[in-house]
């Protein structure tokens, strides 16, 4: 372990960041986000002037009435908000829609709440179209830039170079400022890329129990997801050329993973149910 930081835990209080556009595919991962709001109970501390940074054209506000009959108007803001889902353990929530314009801007405005709230580690979170089975599990990658994140952690570096989103700036800026940072994504499967992917978003939220310690209560997520794969099993099965992709790619999958049914990969799923049964932070309703 790396002096300074916890071992396999994130330095707190964390920042967890999604945004809805081009880092979102399926809306995996600010559904992710959605759901850590409502099962920590999460109080909105602050908010971005959707003003400065979006085209309207683009990301439209939208028009209601209240139950009051009261017509509104809701803008594409970005909210930040603040949960404590185990005593001790502060996480701040990012949401928004990638911004149109002044992304330095945008980032600088995001950090400097952050660190007024005492943020050492920001977590980044995202989603992309892949070539991966929906019928596996869905791989999630974590990298950062920071050698001490990785050492402490056992992360990967980054290695993708080109068009970067929101989420790649946020975290490189983040950086810039000595804050701890890392970025969590997970795959969505191409051919099922219409929203929700409940599948994808479990996967997220696994990934960020892990990061995170204590376990994220689940309500119907696992029986969403059991039922988004039954679903896209009865498609595929009436089609045939999608039946026989399907195919391919899951024996690519398990060729490539075979070296991975190791004990390692055992040993955290055992003891992310332990953490379930014992009734860890947060466990009611998993």
């Amino acid at each position: 372990m790396t002096a300074g930081l916890p071992d396999e835990q994130l330095p707190g209080p964390v920042l967890l960041a999604a945004f809805e556009g081009w880092n979102d595919a399926g809306s995996a991962a600010t559904q992710a986000l959605a759901h850590l709001h409502e099962v920590w109970g999460a109080e909105q501390v602050d908010e971005l002037d959707p003003e400065e940074y979006h085209d309207f054209q683009v990301n439209r506000p939208t028009i209601g009435t209240t139950e009051d009959g009261t017509r509104v108007i809701t803008w594409p803001s970005t909210t930040v908000a603040l949960a404590e889902p185990a005593p001790g353990r502060q996480v701040v929530l990012v949401h928004g829609i990638e911004p149109s314009m002044r992304w330095r801007t945008y980032c600088a405005e995001l950090l400097e709440i952050a660190e007024r709230l005492h943020v050492r580690t920001v977590v980044t979170v995202g989603a992309l179209l892949a070539d991966v089975p929906h019928t596996r599990p869905i791989p999630v990658t974590t990298t950062s830039d920071d050698r001490r994140l990785r050492e402490a952690l056992n992360l990967e570096p980054a290695s993708y170079e080109g068009p970067t989103g929101i989420v790649g700036v946020l975290q490189h800026e983040a950086a810039r400022r000595g804050m701890h940072a890392l970025s969590v994504w997970s795959a969505v499967p191409h051919y099922v890329a219409h929203p929700p992917s409940p599948k994808a978003t479990l996967a997220l939220l696994a990934r960020l129990e892990e990061l995170l310690g204590g376990s994220v209560p689940l309500g119907d997520l696992p029986e969403d997801a059991e039922a988004w794969q039954i679903g896209v099993d009865e498609l595929a099965s009436e089609d045939a050329e999608i039946a026989e992709y399907v195919a391919q790619l899951e024996e690519a999958k398990d060729t490539a993973e075979l070296p991975e049914a190791s004990g390692e990969a055992i040993a955290r799923e055992f003891e992310r149910y332990l953490r379930r049964r014992d009734g860890g932070p947060g466990s009611t309703g998993g």
